[in-house]
């Protein structure tokens, strides 16, 4: 498919969700397609659901997934992902790779440095903070998150001060390093962090837990798949289904392939991709605003979108390991990575075994 066919594809898109009643908008003469930028993914991008929002009198992302679910029945097109406001990433047919694969791919060689760029290459960031623990603590992470897109950081003391956050209420050592270091960070700026035992908490309320929770798991499904002989390998993460089956013996082989899918759904594995695609993204915003709590907060939103697949990674009872568990596994050791990275870009440990 040719950019000018996908861009009639999208065109059609849009004409299918007027016609169904989910869009509200005249059908624009044409829709700009183009290779992906930073936080894309894919073989093509486009801003189509951007510029239908106002006049759809809908947020961007609303439109955007609207369309997902008409270009992904498309023929040619294989995959469609939406990452950022809105931006809809598409991977087409007999490309090199899926968009799935190729951002696992992407993940996975870069690891923990998933994110780094040079968008601050050469910028000097003077940050002057004052004595409080706080400003330390966010001016030392800053340092590490400034640096992962090239920029250096320069840290002193005294006015004129530049960088005031709200100081913490107590003292924040009593919570051990890393709970204390995530109580401080976690909260915006202007916010004043709590430093309380809920941070200590090993329950789904605490959001460090959930970070450090969804990293030990991906790793404890690492294992698990060794142990069961299998590896990871990206691809699709779907399993391949019949749709239409005249045969009376493959019915059974149809359903059991069709629970496999339903076991994973494709909303959570859409969702755990955008968040992933998206995270060069944040991790830049994060350093061009010097907003480490930005940061802190797309690590919880990571953790809960691979927390939602991490289930339908190992094969269940006497199932064989697929293609698609293969690529599952890949998927989760590439969120875990981001996390891994994340967490040390905050000064934060990444447990193995939690």
């Amino acid at each position: 498919m040719t950019p000018v066919e996908l861009s009639r594809t999208v065109l059609c898109a849009v004409r299918r969700a007027v016609d169904e009643g989910e869009l509200s908008v005249a059908v624009p003469r044409r829709a700009v397609v183009a290779p992906p930028g930073p936080g894309g993914c894919g073989d093509y991008a486009t801003n189509i659901a951007l510029q239908l929002a106002r006049p759809a009198g809908l947020p961007p992302l609303r439109v955007a997934e609207i369309l997902q679910r008409h270009l992904v029945r498309t023929d040619g097109v294989a995959e469609v992902v939406v990452t950022g406001p809105g931006f809809i990433n598409i991977s087409l047919q007999g490309a090199a790779g899926s968009a799935a694969a190729n951002l696992t791919r992407e993940i996975l060689r870069a690891g923990a440095a998933y994110g780094h760029g040079d968008a601050l290459a050469g910028q000097v960031v003077e940050v002057r903070i004052p004595y409080d623990v706080r400003a330390e603590v966010v001016a030392d992470a800053l340092v590490r998150i400034v640096g992962s897109q090239g920029g250096r950081v320069e840290v002193a003391h005294g006015e004129p001060v530049n960088l005031r956050p709200v100081p913490a209420p107590d003292d924040p050592a009593l919570l051990g390093p890393d709970a204390a270091r995530w109580a401080l960070l976690h909260p915006a700026a202007h916010d004043r962090p709590r430093i309380t035992a809920d941070h200590l908490v090993q329950r789904e309320s605490n959001p460090l837990f959930r970070v450090r929770y969804a990293h030990a798991r991906t790793r404890a499904l690492s294992r698990n798949a060794a142990d069961l002989g299998f590896t990871p390998e990206p691809g699709h993460v779907e399993a391949e289904v019949e749709v239409e089956t005249q045969a009376e013996a493959r019915a059974e082989a149809c359903a059991e392939a069709q629970a496999e899918v339903d076991a994973c759904p494709q909303d959570d594995i859409s969702r755990l991709l955008a968040v992933l695609a998206d995270h060069p993204r944040v991790l830049a915003r994060a350093a061009a605003h010097r907003t480490p709590d930005s940061l802190a907060r797309q690590l919880v939103t990571v953790a809960d979108a691979v927390l939602a697949v991490l289930p339908s990674v190992l094969p269940r009872g006497d199932e064989k390991p697929s293609a698609a568990h293969r690529a599952r596994l890949a998927l989760a050791e590439a969120a875990g990575a981001v996390l891994a990275g994340g967490l040390s870009l905050l000064g934060i440990d990444a447990p193995l075994h939690l």
